[in-house]
């Protein structure tokens, strides 16, 4: 059903809705998912549920004249390194065959510069690869063991990043995988996807004087097939940064968030005047109506998995919101540094999935 000329997005979504479609819930209570900073001549910082320390350290480094870029990765790194975090560098949980394969990308607003790394095993900081990536080729991505050899050549140390809890959750993912793997059997086709651990980090940060910078970084989707890249390394998707208009990132399922074209997509919304909440909602609704399989969708024709974008605009507003209900954010507006609700589509009731 197409779009009648003159009729509000918004709108034919409601009226789709009262015809058996997707009917996105309001904001999660009032101002949910928005920070306004103050006032320009400020620094702030947005990550993820996991990124409190992240932005904590990056409003930190700002403050003491640091490039918005060392500032979001030192904050990354701190997560990359904690082995309780099973969604990012070391302790992130691995591939089906057990091993740790990290992505990273950043992106420099100043210089709109960007690098990447995926699929890197045996380094716990592939954020700051990916700086090096930026920084020392000429290229943006590297992969697999090319991007392995390049950080061993820039003297970051190989360890085995598979922690013991990480290793325990795999072998009991290994003793009843076959519901829940990546190989999709004809009989599998049409039937309802389990969801499965995933999880990233993202940081967005702004300086008094309107630079932006961002990092995202991940171990992926967790028991992946060997090799598999989700959104976190891809430039447009995971992360996209410009220094004229305003940063965002995302978290989730990945290939949702790749076929949206999601980071690059808020930053535009942005650009073009909507709200950092308006452009994140803009493009939460594209990824839901762009949900076709039925094995990605709930009895209501929902995306059963999850997806969280989080937006930084130049100005200083900062928003974050999730297709489904349940999710927070870590935001600095200069002033506090506090985890916040995420705004969201759908209201989870217990049975929906995400």
């Amino acid at each position: 059903m197409s779009r009648p000329r003159g009729v509000s997005r918004r709108a034919f979504l409601a009226a789709a809705a009262g015809a058996g479609g997707l009917l996105p819930a309001g904001l999660a209570g009032a101002g949910g998912g928005e920070v306004k900073v103050p006032s320009r001549g400020v620094v702030a910082a947005v990550s993820s549920g996991n990124g409190l320390r992240a932005t904590a350290r990056a409003v930190e480094l700002v403050r003491q004249g640091a490039d918005t870029l060392d500032a979001a990765v030192a904050g990354v790194n701190i997560v990359e390194e904690d082995p309780e975090d099973a969604s990012v560098g070391y302790g992130g949980l691995p591939n089906e065959e057990g091993v740790v394969e990290l992505d990273a990308c950043v992106m420099h607003g100043p210089t709109w510069s960007c690098g990447a790394v995926a699929a890197l095993q045996k380094i716990k900081t592939p954020s700051s690869v990916a700086r090096l990536v930026m920084t020392r080729t000429d290229h943006v991505l590297l992969v697999g063991e090319g991007a392995l050899r390049f950080a061993l050549a820039h003297g970051f140390e190989p360890v085995n990043l598979l922690t013991e809890k990480a290793r325990k959750e795999w072998l009991r993912w290994k003793e009843s995988r076959s519901p829940i793997d990546d190989w999709i059997e004809p009989r599998e086709a049409e039937a309802k996807m389990r969801s499965r651990p995933t999880g990233t980090i993202t940081c967005l940060v702004l300086d008094a004087k309107g630079d932006l910078s961002g990092v995202t970084s991940t171990s992926g989707l967790a028991f992946k097939l060997p090799g598999r890249v989700g959104d976190s390394p891809i430039i447009g998707a995971g992360l996209y940064v410009d220094n004229d208009a305003g940063a965002a990132g995302a978290t989730g399922r990945g290939e949702a968030v790749i076929t949206a074209g999601g980071s690059r997509i808020v930053v535009e919304n942005m650009r073009r005047g909507m709200s950092a909440a308006e452009a994140v909602r803009d493009v939460l609704e594209r990824i839901a109506r762009q949900t076709l399989d039925p094995r990605l969708r709930d009895k209501e024709g929902r995306p059963s998995f999850d997806v969280s974008l989080y937006a930084l605009k130049r100005n200083g507003e900062v928003a974050s919101g999730s297709l489904w209900s349940g999710k927070r954010f870590a935001a600095h507006d200069g002033e506090t540094n506090a985890l916040r609700d995420c705004f969201h589509l759908f209201a989870r009731s217990g049975k929906e999935g995400g």
